[in-house]
């Protein structure tokens, strides 16, 4: 069995409660527009809840751990809250590591030959999905301490000595350089922002930026490139509208493009929460 120590506990209120290994977190889910399920006392175990609306702040009910271990789909992660209400995953994208384990198979000899690069990579879900399967990996984000975070887990899945190249820098500047250096990759990952900002500051905005990053994206794909994944969080985008946007941006290189809802919860007892989106051309 698959070993896991996440659960959506329930949701509803706009509000969701999650476990995640010993901590359970009663935290903001604006997707959640239906009535809990559970009495108000088991929310009450939370030992923490994140607030935006109070200037984001964690009210602590009971100690919290500074940092804390979980196991998703076999990774395991470093946990902590952050200042932003996140704890250093985001369990929605087990979608997408699953996914590279069907489509490339658990075979690390076959795989070793396999490029993959991970964009807006955050604490390396993606990567170490793809590392376990025997891929090169080249693990991109703009935030120093992200990076950092992505490594302490590679240590903690035995995998800081897998073929990772780890680079902070700003998405669109490295993709501009890897062309002229003739770098090329046979799958891409990427989770963009709706908003952010690169190594030096530079601005990042979905809307003004996207299609240029996947016109980049396909600059830099191999001749025998198997696969690229997009996914966001941002509302408006779609299914249907990632699905549009790969298969133009895409045009020519042949393949399909599939496209979907990622949720938190799946196969749980909880309601799901609709928790992004994604879109995958393969070929």
């Amino acid at each position: 069995m698959t070993e896991t120590t996440y659960r959506l506990l329930d949701a509803g209120n706009s509000r969701k409660l999650e476990q995640f290994g010993p901590v359970i977190l009663d935290r903001p889910c604006a997707q959640a527009v239906w009535r809990p399920r559970l009495p108000e006392r088991e929310w009450n175990q939370a030992q923490a809840r994140f607030d935006r609306e109070q200037g984001k702040v964690w009210e602590i009910r009971r100690p919290l751990p500074d940092r804390w271990e979980v196991a998703i789909d076999g990774i395991r992660f470093h946990l902590q809250a952050t200042d932003f209400g996140h704890v250093g995953v985001f369990p929605e994208h087990l979608r997408s590591w699953r996914w590279l384990r069907e489509s490339l198979g658990n075979d690390p000899v076959r795989n070793r030959e396999i490029s993959v690069l991970n964009l807006f990579a955050y604490s390396g879900g993606a990567t170490l999905a793809a590392a376990r399967l025997g891929c090169q990996v080249c693990h991109l984000d703009a935030s120093r301490k992200m990076v950092a975070w992505a490594r302490e887990n590679a240590a903690l899945n035995q995998l800081d000595k897998a073929p990772v190249r780890w680079i902070v820098d700003d998405v669109q500047k490295f993709l501009l350089r890897e062309q002229r250096r003739g770098s090329t990759y046979d799958g891409i990952i990427l989770d963009p922002p709706s908003f952010g900002r690169g190594k030096h500051l530079e601005l990042f905005k979905i809307d003004d930026h996207l299609l240029d990053i996947l016109a980049q994206c396909k600059a830099v794909l191999s001749p025998q490139a198997k696969f690229v994944f997009l996914s966001c969080h941002t509302p408006g985008y779609t299914p249907l509208v990632l699905n549009h946007l790969l298969t133009q941006s895409l045009g020519g290189q042949g393949g399909s493009v599939t496209a979907g809802e990622m949720a938190l919860g799946e196969g749980q007892d909880a309601l799901p929460v609709p928790s992004g989106t994604y879109a995958v051309w393969s070929r």
